[in-house]
């Protein structure tokens, strides 16, 4: 089956070969340079993420894709949409904000014009799960500002089931992965 494309590929040659890999590279550079520059204009590490699970149904659903923002001076209010990442945990959590406590950090030196450091803490819960997320927290009371990863600013439904089939279904990444390695080569 790829029998004629490893012929095609040892004719090629090792030169050729590296060109095409710097050929696909440097067609890869905008993506990823696209995706940081989304990241620092949105002030979020992941402006765009899937949903994984049923906890926030009916408002999404599994396979929605949604967009972030971080506003840096803007406290979150109840009824927030906000992504979170509790540590020692590498799956983001979107769940809906219930409760929100602000205190000000009074710093030593403080000078006039300054404004004063508020401290949020915020406590989440998916619409469709009975209780609110404590028992997700890891041993945290709250979850801190420092925690949230974004606040949810839109989404499209149910085109992020691409990304959820290739991460659970291996044969389907290989195929999909290894066909744009070779398309990209030959």
């Amino acid at each position: 089956m790829f029998e004629s494309e490893i012929k095609s590929l040892r004719r090629l040659g090792v030169r050729k070969i590296l060109l095409q890999l710097l050929a696909m590279g440097s067609s890869l550079a905008p993506m990823f340079v696209l995706w940081k520059g989304l990241g620092l204009l949105t002030n979020t590490e992941s402006p765009v993420v899937v949903v994984l699970s049923g906890s926030m149904e009916p408002a999404f659903r599994r396979g929605d894709i949604l967009f972030l923002t971080n506003p840096p001076n803007k406290p979150y209010r109840n009824g927030d949409i906000t992504v979170y990442n509790v540590p020692g945990q590498n799956i983001p959590i979107f769940h809906r904000v219930v409760e929100t406590h602000n205190e000000i950090e009074v710093q030593d030196g403080d000078q006039d014009g300054e404004e004063p450091l508020v401290k949020q803490r915020i406590l989440t819960k998916g619409d469709n799960n009975p209780v609110d997320d404590i028992g997700l927290y890891r041993g945290l009371e709250w979850i801190e500002r420092r925690h949230v990863i974004g606040k949810v600013r839109g989404f499209v439904p149910y085109v992020g089931y691409i990304s959820i089939a290739i991460n659970e279904f291996p044969r389907l990444r290989l195929l999909v992965f290894g066909g744009t390695a070779l398309m990209a080569l030959v």
